[in-house]
């Protein structure tokens, strides 16, 4: 909690009255799910941080927020920012890091006296990290299309809530949301400032980095189903007990990623009836997958489910295989990169990544583009994560050059 808050303030030192909100509303808080109280104190947070910038504030029919400065209709914005949910027992910079990072870049850029020549907004985007409901970037994904209303109304927590209930019980209209694709033709340019997630900067010697693509990636969610019975009194060869086809399968998994120089990853999984003297019914896991291209990837892929068919086949037990979200290949908008690679210079390092974001949802609809500030620690998803105080300042400084470039040239 004192590096969380030690990083809040920071980041604010543009604004120092701020900091006690931000630590409060963005970093003690460290399962910050979509439409939960740590979530509406978050939006209150960035709701106040516009405000206080005299910035026109709205929310989004995805509920997005927006905070503008010029006129939106007048077309070919420059946008920054990133999200404030964080995954179960997340850290405090994935995420929020490029929001407040955001705000401070606008601060710093009118203490240039510099003028705008193009509408610019920051924006928080909502379920990103999918934390609660399952899929990651719930806000951009509708925005842009590639979410459905119909898809996003089945979505579900683990309590059984829908998304739309979990919207409307946090005052919001759940009725409205869709693709905005009015919205995306206003924004000529989208930069995600973001903590690295990994050591490529650390190893490299670098602050700040230019990200070139992100991998495809994707979700499975395997169920495995056996026979319920005694813990204590049902032989061991009479048994139908899904727990070790699934066991057998992350082995699998961590083998096949290793042959392919790929990652895949069992990081969920629920049990019924989950007693501790009952042999389980049903076993369910979910699979993270990534790889640099996507041959690696569907390799990886295929080589799992063959193998777990395999362990399930042995075992007696029924496998189903659900694919819950993929994301193809991104590769930023080369034009867009080569001209904040001219503005921070041909030094900056340029490297890829594993990890998902808004800006790749949104890849296919506008301009995207992304820095990286350095992990030391190359942890992230977890409270280790953490970015030095002179290494954020120069993230802030970076993206201030950025968005001068962009939007005030």
């Amino acid at each position: 909690a004192i590096r969380d808050r030690q990083a809040a303030w920071v980041l604010a030192r543009h604004d120092a009255r701020l900091r006690a909100e931000i630590a409060r509303g963005l970093t003690t808080v460290l399962r910050r799910y979509a439409w939960t109280g740590a979530d509406a104190d978050c939006r209150l947070w960035f709701r106040m941080q516009a405000e206080a910038r005299r910035l026109n504030y709205e929310v989004d029919r995805n509920g997005n927020q927006w905070a503008w400065l010029g006129d939106p209709a007048a077309g070919d914005a420059v946008v920054t920012g990133s999200h404030l949910d964080s995954v179960p027992d997340g850290g405090a910079f994935d995420g929020p890091l490029g929001v407040v990072s955001a705000f401070a870049a606008l601060d710093e850029l009118r203490s240039r006296g510099v003028q705008f020549k193009r509408p610019f907004a920051i924006t928080n985007f909502g379920d990103e990290e999918g934390a609660r409901f399952g899929l990651a970037c719930v806000g951009s994904r509708l925005t842009a299309g590639r979410l459905t209303k119909e898809q996003a109304y089945e979505l579900r927590d683990a309590d059984g809530v829908s998304l739309p209930q979990a919207m409307e019980a946090a005052g919001y209209d759940p009725e409205a949301i869709g693709p905005d694709p009015e919205r995306l033709a206003r924004i000529g340019a989208f930069v995600e400032l973001h903590v690295e997630q990994g050591r490529a900067l650390d190893l490299s010697g670098d602050a700040v980095g230019i990200a070139s693509a992100i991998w495809p990636h994707g979700r499975w969610r395997y169920d495995f189903a056996g026979e319920a019975n005694h813990a204590g009194t049902t032989r061991l060869v009479d048994r139908r007990d899904p727990m070790l086809t699934y066991a057998e399968t992350v082995l699998s998994a961590r083998r096949e990623a290793e042959l392919a120089g790929a990652v895949a990853t069992f990081g969920k999984i629920a049990v019924e009836p989950n007693g501790v003297n009952a042999i389980p019914s049903l076993v369910r896991g979910w699979l993270d997958a990534r790889a640099a291209d996507q041959d690696a990837l569907d390799t990886v892929i295929a080589g799992i489910e063959t193998a777990s068919r395999d362990h399930a086949a042995r075992h007696g037990i029924d496998l189903t295989v659900v694919r819950e979200s993929f994301t193809p290949v991104v590769e930023f908008a080369h034009a867009l990169r080569d001209e904040i690679a001219s503005v921070l210079g041909e030094k900056t390092p340029v490297l890829g990544t594993g990890a998902g974001h808004d800006a790749g949802i949104l890849s296919e609809s506008i301009p995207t583009a992304m820095l990286f500030v350095r992990n030391p620690t190359g942890v992230s998803h977890s409270p280790a994560e953490f970015a030095a105080e002179d290494d954020c300042v120069a993230g802030v400084l970076a993206l201030a050059d950025v968005l001068e470039g962009l939007a005030c040239r």
